[in-house]
């Protein structure tokens, strides 16, 4: 009897241990304490760069009457996205280079796993609304202010909202019901949700069912939406009989498309990368290339392919200099 219950505290305790994780470790992209200097700068410089560019996208649309229309109303909420997705990854390795430390508490980790999955969700619905909203403008020019009427728009953003407030806080959710073992090392330098999932010492199976369920879903409506918009508006642009109509009408979406080309294209790289390959630091990288970079890149698309973008920065960047 004493033996039965002896090793039923052990297995109690081991449990015990294994469930209460107070925080774990990111490795990072590099462990080599003399490229620690470079990847700081270079990552402040990327995260000033893409706060400032969308940033500016924002006081933009919101300065100049002349972006008061739907197409800018997404494409701010698009700015303030990207902001977010990398205020979510960046600035904890930046403090974790700074302070030559490795640990992230274990709500901290769940707070960075919530965050990332919800604006990486949003921007991925944003998406498919601005694909909708050039849809609109192009084959249906005559009822575009009264399809996308202002409480439309917001209601759109809201609803794409919930849906990736209610997938992300979903996922999270789910891990607080596994346990970890010893090893709590993340080979990455935020807590990606797949990473998280190989440390743990439980069963995992309905984590990752509902993972690749929610992503095929989600990715699927999204890009099905795209789709479904250009095929329609490359229709309409060929009817059209005049091509400085079709040169001007197509060059709309020209920014749109190449942001879908960016954000779609990292993300099945990053997939791609995690199926054919075991190395942990080229998945880090790969994840870099999807949280990151078209971030980045967003601002630059827009502003530099947009004449009236271009004209209201010009107006901001004028009057800043100016006081």
């Amino acid at each position: 009897m004493s033996c039965i219950f002896h090793i039923s505290f052990i297995n109690y305790m081991e449990l015990k241990n294994q469930t209460d994780v107070s925080e774990f470790h990111l490795l990072g992209l590099s462990e080599d304490p003399e490229q620690q200097p470079l990847l700081f700068s270079l990552f402040l410089s990327i995260y000033l760069v893409t706060v400032l560019g969308n940033l500016l996208i924002i006081l933009a649309v919101i300065l100049d009457f002349h972006l008061h229309t739907p197409m800018y109303f997404f494409l701010s909420n698009l700015s303030f996205t990207d902001i977010c997705i990398s205020t979510t990854t960046i600035p904890k390795m930046l403090v974790n280079i700074q302070t030559q430390t490795q640990s992230i508490t274990y709500p901290g980790c769940l707070c960075q796993i919530f965050f990332a999955l919800a604006f990486v969700g949003l921007e991925n619905c944003l998406l498919a609304v601005m694909a909708y909203d050039r849809y609109v403008a192009i084959c249906h020019p005559l009822k575009y202010t009264v399809m996308l009427n202002p409480q439309f728009c917001v209601l759109l953003i809201l609803i794409s909202l919930f849906i990736s407030t209610a997938d992300a806080l979903l996922q999270s959710l789910m891990v607080l019901r596994l346990s970890f073992c010893t090893d709590l090392e993340i080979p990455h330098f935020f807590c990606e949700l797949a990473q998280v999932l190989k440390l743990s010492c439980s069963d995992t199976l309905i984590n990752n069912i509902l993972i690749h369920f929610v992503f095929s879903i989600l990715g699927c409506v999204s890009m099905s939406g795209i789709i479904f918009s250009y095929s329609q508006i490359l229709f309409s642009l060929l009817r059209m009989p005049s091509a400085g109509r079709n040169f001007k009408a197509f060059s709309t979406c020209g920014s749109h498309l190449l942001v879908v080309s960016l954000f779609y294209g990292t993300g099945f790289g990053v997939y791609i990368s995690s199926a054919v390959t075991d190395s942990p630091r080229k998945i880090a990288v790969a994840s870099l290339m999807y949280t990151v970079v078209p971030q980045m890149i967003n601002p630059f698309l827009y502003s530099l392919r947009n004449r009236d973008m271009k004209e209201a920065l010009r107006k901001i960047i004028s009057k800043m200099t100016f006081s």
